[in-house]
Formats: structure tokens, sequence, C-alpha cells
């Protein structure tokens, strides 16, 4: 290209003009909140197209070595559905940072050939997670490990390639025991994100799906393991990040059936200034969903919590978050909650095959996380406290229902 012209079908132009449209969505107090609420930038389409065709064109080797790929920045998105309830001035955008680099080049760029062979042509037979944008399919490389291939299926174009970044974005930023590894993607046939998988699969599978019963011992340590990823993800990564899409099907189980939290496509970042977020578009999976979401649209980090707590009570029951009579859990078990009948509120499959201080100490983390209102929910650390069953668990105990001892203290 000859210096001084500007390539507008290149990666680094259409990134920029993608970027450069949500930060001045950001920029405005009377902005959405919703990811693509208001009119749609109809002239980047044609952009987009290009830029998916650099994506398909490049090889390998190539494609690594890519201007964009070495300095992605893909996180200025997020900002476009935030705002700072306590203000309508305008705030500087949080996720911006030349120092951090967020491609990670060590992720193989699949071809759809290599994922269809490795999913038997993403077989129905294949299929372990369905939202309302994305399947999740299980399959097995030539080299014999076992990946999951999330397809963005649903929404116009533009709209699944921001997704489709945003993800990537977000999957760039994390790195922890209790996080999933994403190890690849691909853009040729459609859009792709590739984890690692072990046949396990997911806790959903392991509670609900299989055969087999899932001992107490690793239901414990899988509740220890999410809340150990939900504090990394609130409190211990660069950004402060809310999955939003906290569920069994969305846990991952390694071989040694250590928890990992998947598909981070809901996934928001708040600033730490920030209160909240207030999402206008609905979003999430019934029987998780906070009631502070449900009614205003609220998105903290209580909104990680309650869910989380919905999926205690998975472990704790056995129960789906919702039976196929759509029953909440939560409803189910409030009542034995409060009367503190935990033997009726047990897995029957379980019989008595269980440590009872560690039941106890669930079954009171989970009612403290599906309570009614946000202020009263403990944060992640603190349930994460309570889960281990220290010295200072009798402390939180005997306070558990002071709504100020579980406010952020910012």
């Amino acid at each position: 290209m000859e210096k001084g012209k500007v390539n507008t079908y290149s990666p680094d132009t259409v990134l920029e003009d993608f970027l450069r449209t949500a930060e001045s969505g950001s920029d405005s107090s009377k902005a959405s909140t919703s990811e693509f609420d208001g009119p749609k930038i109809q002239t980047s389409a044609s952009r987009w197209t290009g830029f998916l065709e650099l994506f398909r064109s490049k090889s390998k080797g190539h494609f690594a070595k890519d201007p964009l790929i070495s300095s992605l920045k893909l996180s200025k998105r997020f900002s476009r559905s935030m705002r700072e309830t306590s203000s309508s001035s305008v705030m500087p955008n949080p996720i911006l940072d030349n120092g951090l680099s967020y491609f990670k080049p060590q992720w193989k760029l699949f071809t759809l050939s290599e994922l269809q062979t490795a999913t038997n042509n993403f077989h129905q037979e294949n299929l372990i997670g369905k939202g309302g944008y994305a399947e999740v399919h299980k399959g097995r490389l030539r080299n014999g490990q076992y990946i999951a291939v999330k397809r963005l299926m649903r929404g116009q174009q533009d709209e699944r390639i921001g997704d489709f970044l945003s993800e990537l974005g977000i999957m760039a930023h994390i790195n922890h025991p209790n996080t999933a590894k994403l190890i690849g993607y691909a853009v040729d046939g459609g859009l792709f994100l590739v984890l690692e998988l072990s046949p396990y699969g997911s806790l959903a599978n392991m509670l609900h799906a299989s055969k087999q019963k899932l001992e107490w011992k690793i239901r414990y340590k899988v509740a220890i393991g999410i809340a150990e990823g939900l504090l990394y993800l609130h409190e211990g990564g660069q950004r402060r990040i809310i999955h939003r899409d906290i569920k069994a099907a969305n846990i991952l189980l390694t071989k040694d059936l250590e928890p990992q939290i998947c598909d981070f496509g809901l996934a928001k970042w708040l600033p730490e200034r920030w209160t909240h977020l207030t999402i206008s578009k609905f979003e999430g999976t019934f029987g998780y969903l906070a009631p502070e979401f449900l009614m205003h649209g609220i998105v903290d980090e209580k909104t990680d919590v309650f869910a989380f707590g919905v999926l205690l009570l998975e472990l704790i029951t056995g129960r789906r978050a919702l039976d196929y009579s759509q029953q909440s859990l939560v409803i189910w078990a409030k009542p034995l909650l409060k009367k503190n009948r935990i033997r009726e509120l047990v897995d029957p499959s379980l019989a008595d095959d269980y440590n009872l201080l560690q039941i106890n100490l669930i079954v009171l983390a989970a009612s403290l996380c599906v309570q009614q209102s946000s202020i009263r929910r403990p944060r992640i650390n603190q349930i994460l406290l309570l889960l281990k069953g220290n010295s200072k668990s009798l402390d939180l105990i005997r306070r558990c229902r002071k709504p100020s001892h579980w406010k952020r203290n910012r």
C-alpha cells in the first residue's frame, strides 16, 4: 500500500471504525444501555465484510504477524452499554490501556474443515449447549484433544462479529485455573470459538444427564472452584468482569474435575467507579436471573452472586434451576432453607454420604446468595470465606442478616 493511502477494508481500519463507533455511543449521556439499541451504522456493513475476507484469506503464519493481532484492542465495545448511575457526566473510557496486549499468540486459527471433522459435522448428538445466539458442540481433534466449539449463529452479521470480537477481548484478559481456556477460533464458514474440554463435559451434564452419581466431595470442590473463579473475575483481574450467565451448563469440568467458568458472550466490564450497569436488552437464562435484573435491568457483581446461589442449590439438591414443569428451584428451596430442613434439601442420590459441616456451610451460602435484595447478598469473597469454613465463618454466620455487612466498601 502506498504511503498516505488508507485501506478501508484493512483489519486496522475496520476495527478502529468499530471501536470509534462504540466509544461515541458511550460518550453520550443519552446513549442506550443495550448492546445494539439505537440506530445502526449502516455504512459499516461493507467494511465488516472486507474484515472477514481478510481473516479468511490469511494463512496461519501470516495471521499471527498481522498488526491487528499483535495489538488487538477489543474492549471498547463494552463501554457502550455502561453508565454511572450517580452522574450523567462523561466518564473516561475505563477499558483502554495502551500497555495491555489482548491477543494471545498461542491461539490457533482453525479451518471449518477441522471443526467439522472434530464435531462430526456439528452432529446433534454432540450438542452440549444452546443459547439465544450460539450453539456449543463437543468434539475431538486429530491429536486426541477434546474441544468445545461455540458457533455464533443468530443475529445480524455486524452483531455476530461484534459479539465474536468482544468475547475474544474478554478471554484475552483472563487467566485463572477456574476460567475456561480458549485454544483458538475460526472465521471460515462462520464465527467459532474453540475451548479446551475434558471427557466430563459440563457440570450440567454430570449433575443432570450422567448415570454416574457426582460424589459430595466433588460437589464441594466444584463450589469452591467456581467461587474462586468468580472472585478472580470480580476482583482479581485487570478489570472488573461481570459474567452474567453463571449456570451449570457454563461450568466445564477438567480431567481432574476442577470447574472452569466458560461462555463470556454476555460478560460486561464494570469500571471501578461505577456502581452498576443498566441493561435494556433482556438476556440470560431463566432460573438464574437476579430479581433486580428482571425488574430494572440492573447488573453488578451481585447479579453473579445470585446465579452462584442457584448453582449451589443445584449442587445440594441435584435438581435443575428450572425443572421440566418450569418450577423454580429457588422458589421450591426457600421454605426449606428458611426452616433449615437440610435433609429434605439434599440430593437423595447422596443418601447420607456427605460431610455435615460442608453441607451446612453450602446451604447457608446458598440462602444468602439468593436473597431477594441485592444489598443483603454477600460479596463473592465473603461467600468464599464462608464456604472454606475457616475461623471467620462463624462471625459471618452471626452477622449474616445485617444488610450493611454485605455492602461493597468503595
